[in-house]
């Protein structure tokens, strides 16, 4: 079963309650910055009910919802991270991933291009959130460390 299929699965079955983002301890600055928030933008759009009501405050005025579950923030290698996201798919995790090659061009057309002439064993990621069962996730990504 193929990332598509997976989150379909997810989503239609068993609405997943767990969001955890890992990164490659590699990174920081701008570069960690802009990979968490690819990484999150798309999770928002895979799943939007994590986005909880929107927040009104004390005069009314109402703020977007944020996320209410919270997302663990853990790191390990770039190694470890390809290994992690293995496992996560074989269990059926939904998994957004960010390759390097999303950092090393600022136009899309390239990006994809560059994805179509990179073979599985030779992505570099620089993160992911794995997305399931609240359990689950936590016993696939206990040996990560926090950031």
């Amino acid at each position: 079963m193929n990332n598509a299929e997976i989150h379909e699965k997810l989503v239609a079955e068993d609405k997943p309650d767990r969001c955890v983002m890992i990164m490659n301890r590699a990174l920081s600055g701008g570069h960690l910055a802009n990979a968490i928030a690819v990484i999150a933008l798309t999770v928002g759009a895979r799943h939007p009910y994590f986005v909880g009501e929107p927040l009104v405050d004390a005069d009314g005025v109402s703020h977007p919802g944020l996320i209410p579950i919270g997302i663990p923030m853990l790191q390990c290698s770039a190694e470890e991270l390809r290994q992690l996201r293995a496992k996560a798919l074989e269990k059926g995790f939904d998994v957004v991933d960010f390759p390097r090659q999303g950092q090393k061009t600022k136009d899309y057309a390239e990006f994809l291009d560059a994805m179509k002439t990179a073979a599985g064993d030779e992505i570099e990621y620089l993160g992911m959130a794995v997305i399931g069962k609240k359990n689950a996730v936590n016993r696939l990504t206990k040996h990560c460390e926090m950031m």
